[in-house]
């Protein structure tokens, strides 16, 4: 079987313990972050296998009518609004999808939430260029711990928050508020008084139809002038360009990012990247090893599986 794996933007698939599953198969692993419908019909052409990286391949209709000996995509994670499921369907490819975990992600946010408020970025900065003690950041100890989506990251958060005495404000579905308040933290009243009431926001939605751009100018203007806002989710769950706006405006004073609605970021004078009050990483909250391991060992093995069964009936009927 020929398998394609695009967009290794790191290099580090085949160095993965897992990749010897492949053994066997004629494997090709491109490491750049095309898009190119053209380029990508070539380097597909021959694949009767693709093994995507979450969401870093759009693949539609168009580009499927361009691959006739396609079979199967085996997808690390879900499958998502980059994958047009009803076109694999009808033109009989099949798509396996893998799980998660929510450990990574958690602590990347984390990361990101410490980092923002001590303000670490810019005093290792100064520290590199010879100063000492530039800035001045702020502890986590008392503040509100505001957290849109209480699922399995979300739950993660709070815990975190607990050990560092935060106070946790939930807000979501009315089946997560009352999960936060099983578990011992609070629900907001209302949608702007989680907004106005947290120090640290952090969202934790999936991106879906129903959450797309949900958070609103009007939401962002509630937010405290010293409050920080997190995105390690999607970035399509804030309306174009009312972040930026927001920030110049100072409703909330900070925000940490770290997924963007157009992937890989490759300008160093990008709006979002260059804005003093923005704190970037480039989408890493699921780019760990521990997480690369299982993700793609579960894509390899239903590659495998696929295969294997293939061999033994001589077809495989699209789910």
């Amino acid at each position: 079987m020929r398998i394609v794996i695009p967009d290794d933007y790191q290099r580090v698939v085949q160095q993965l313990d897992c990749f010897s599953l492949l053994e066997g198969f004629d494997v090709r692993v491109y490491h750049d972050a095309a898009s190119d419908p053209d380029v990508l019909a070539e380097r597909f052409a021959d694949a009767e296998a693709l093994v995507l990286t979450r969401e870093r391949t759009r693949i539609d209709a168009a580009l499927l009518a361009r691959l006739p000996k396609l079979k199967l995509i085996s997808q690390t994670g879900r499958a998502g609004p980059h994958l047009d499921l009803e076109a694999c369907r009808e033109r009989g490819v099949t798509v396996a999808e893998g799980t998660g975990s929510p450990i990574a992600a958690a602590e990347l946010t984390w990361a990101l939430i410490l980092n923002a408020r001590r303000q670490l970025r810019e005093a290792m900065n100064g520290l590199y260029a010879g100063h000492w003690q530039v800035n001045l950041g702020r502890r986590l100890y008392g503040q509100t711990l505001g957290i849109w989506g209480y699922g399995k990251i979300g739950q993660r958060l709070a815990r975190y928050a607990r050990a560092f005495d935060m106070r946790v404000l939930v807000w979501g579905s009315e089946a997560s508020r009352q999960a936060a308040i099983a578990d011992g933290y609070e629900a907001a009243p209302t949608r702007e008084a989680f907004f106005e009431q947290a120090d640290v926001l952090s969202l934790h939605l999936r991106l879906v139809p129903a959450t797309r751009h949900c958070v609103s100018a009007t939401d962002l203007a509630r937010m405290k002038p010293d409050a920080l806002l997190v995105n390690t989710s999607r970035a399509e769950l804030i309306a174009p360009g009312v972040l930026l706006a927001a920030l110049d405006r100072g409703r909330p004073g900070q925000a940490a990012l770290d997924v963007f609605e157009q992937e890989p970021i490759l300008q160093a004078d990008h709006p979002l990247l260059a804005h003093p009050r923005i704190l970037c990483t480039p989408h890493l909250g699921y780019v760990e090893k521990h997480s690369y391991e299982a993700y793609f060992g579960e894509a390899f093995a239903n590659v495998r599986a696929f295969a294997t069964k293939v061999a033994a009936t001589g077809t495989v009927k699209c789910p």
